[in-house]
């Protein structure tokens, strides 16, 4: 089942949130022409690690695309898109304020070519407000959006989610906004203007934190891995390395104290209720640290899961990735690449009626599928000539 099979995407977007959210599309089964700029192409595709010329960055948010190298500079070039956009559903684009106007491509312009068409405009902070002109990067946002003010060590330096979360969760958000709007589509025949922007997605993950603080006036702070309205909920040091403890309620609190030999402080009053030991969050935590250097790893991660109680290993990243449940559920699968050879995927977190997962398009070349998209929307062979001869458009290798 590919639920937006016969869905038609322009991907004007670069970098990570738009091309996430249309790969997002794609996984679903929309058909995706990814735009780039002629020799160039998306930023992403010069950036660094690099296998055999092809960017593991931009590999990682493009698959189940085709890529037409396209000049929208010239009015030629957006001569093509406007074609292009007759008979599309969904436009994303993430440029700077203004852009889309000077390119011609702004929601006003193609609206007028196809009002049915469902714009998505990704934006930095909004097109509106004080700050609706500043750029967007997900690490000024992570901080803007008091995500940094509460990650870190107490008392440390402050900390950066390290995989651009602000990014990555806007075009979660992006592929969420459109798939509604294309529902009022088929509904209404009416077009849609989505906006997302990086401030909201940010704002959006301080949720609960925010009513915590609007209830208690307390400004939330760096806890390290620990939680404010758990405990114990957090990383602890064993005989041999750490795990990952979640007493998540006083039904784990009592199994956990069987197991780590606490029977004595079960029913203390500093400890008897999770309010109780968030009331007295440093002496639990410590009273629970001593205990935790008894038993290993393993031991603590076999014991406390045959009781139900929370607990985790701290994989590094290459231990996620070969592990047996995540390659169990097809989280990670590889295709072919013509120029890398074997490739590796994250799979779409969601899948339908239990189909395997995996992408149908690899990560295209730049330019891989000009010639072929344009001959497919209508263009004769001698305006695609043309166009090539004049740099309009650029044929990538196949």
């Amino acid at each position: 089942m590919k639920p937006l099979k016969g869905i038609r995407v322009i991907d004007l977007s670069k970098v990570l949130a738009g091309p996430l959210c249309a790969q997002y599309l794609g996984d679903m089964g929309a058909e995706i022409i990814k735009i780039e700029p002629p020799g160039i192409g998306d930023d992403t595709r010069a950036w660094l690690p690099k296998t055999e010329g092809e960017s593991a960055t931009f590999m990682s948010v493009n698959h189940n695309k085709r890529s037409l190298a396209l000049d929208l500079k010239s009015p030629k070039g957006q001569a093509v898109l406007h074609r292009l956009v007759k008979d599309a559903d969904v436009v994303i684009q993430g440029f700077g304020t203004g852009t889309a106007q000077r390119l011609n491509v702004d929601y006003e312009t193609l609206k007028a070519i196809n009002p049915r068409i469902v714009y998505c405009e990704i934006s930095g902070y909004g097109r509106d407000g004080p700050l609706g002109k500043e750029p967007g990067y997900d690490v000024m946002l992570q901080a803007f959006g008091g995500l940094v003010s509460t990650i870190g060590q107490l008392n440390g330096e402050y900390s950066r989610v390290s995989f651009s979360p602000v990014d990555l969760g806007t075009g979660m958000h992006a592929s969420a906004g459109i798939c509604a709007a294309l529902l009022h589509q088929q509904r209404t025949g009416e077009g849609v203007y989505v906006e997302v922007s990086l401030l909201d997605t940010a704002v959006g993950y301080m949720v609960y934190m925010a009513h915590n603080y609007w209830s208690s006036g307390k400004v939330p702070k760096p806890m390290g891995t620990g939680h404010p309205s758990l405990c114990p909920y957090k990383m602890f040091q064993t005989a041999d390395g750490h795990v990952m403890l979640g007493v998540a309620n006083d039904r784990a609190w009592r199994k956990f104290c069987d197991v780590a030999g606490m029977q004595a402080f079960v029913d203390d009053p500093k400890f008897a209720t999770n309010a109780d030991r968030v009331t007295n969050f440093d002496e639990t935590n410590t009273l629970v640290a001593q205990y935790m250097l008894h038993k290993t790893t393993d031991e603590w991660i076999t014991q406390l899961r045959d009781l139900g109680v929370p607990v985790a290993p701290i994989h590094t990243l290459d231990q996620t990735l070969s592990n047996e449940q995540v390659l169990a559920r097809d989280v990670v699968t590889t295709s072919h690449h013509p120029t890398v050879g074997t490739l590796n995927h994250v799979s779409y977190p969601v899948t339908f009626n239990h189909q395997k997962r995996g992408p149908e398009l690899v990560p295209p070349l730049l330019g891989q599928h000009s010639r072929e998209i344009l001959l497919e929307r209508g263009f004769s062979a001698t305006e695609v000539a043309d166009l090539l001869q004049e740099g309009v458009v650029e044929q990538g290798a196949h």
